[in-house]
């Protein structure tokens, strides 16, 4: 199952009221936070829009030489209270690759927060984890994919994978 978020994140009303609600999940697990940080490209629009509604500055991280780093000028303080913001969590991967780089930043992680998590709750992000909404929906390894769904043609309309 593939949740297509862009065709939400299109819609600023929708995502307007979604990242309220996630922000006001935020301040009910873990109290006000100093600043959100997104994985790039994704979790862009969500950390800008749950921040806005927190009241605090949204800043991301990117992969560079194959981690995220902070970029562009951004930094943290240290000792800074974070939400660590994304769109979806399937595994947790891109979300404990988040939290590395905040830690390493001398960020404090209060929280890993995104809109939809695929896992049903299993994925082990690094941090509490808050989501709007919560899925189980099966991931499978690429050498084990049941048979009626390794016959189906792939897409990967993700930007893990994206070249220069």
């Amino acid at each position: 199952m593939f949740l297509q978020k862009n065709l939400v994140f299109m819609d600023p009303a929708r995502t307007e009221r979604l990242c309220r609600a996630l922000a006001l999940r935020i301040l009910e697990a873990v109290g006000e936070v100093d600043v959100c940080v997104s994985p790039a490209v994704g979790g862009i629009i969500p950390g800008y829009e749950t921040a806005r509604h927190l009241g605090v500055a949204s800043i991301y991280v990117e992969r560079e030489g194959g981690e995220l780093k902070f970029r562009r000028g951004f930094y943290l303080e240290a000792g800074v209270k974070v939400a660590m913001v994304e769109d979806i969590v399937t595994t947790g991967l891109s979300s404990r690759e988040c939290v590395a780089a905040i830690r390493a930043a001398g960020g404090q992680v209060a929280c890993t927060a995104c809109i939809v998590d695929r896992s049903g709750g299993k994925a082990d992000t690094g941090a509490l984890m808050v989501a709007l909404a919560t899925l189980d929906v099966p991931a499978y390894p690429a050498d084990a994919l049941p048979p009626e769904l390794a016959a189906l043609p792939t897409e990967d309309p993700g930007s893990r994978r994206l070249h220069a």
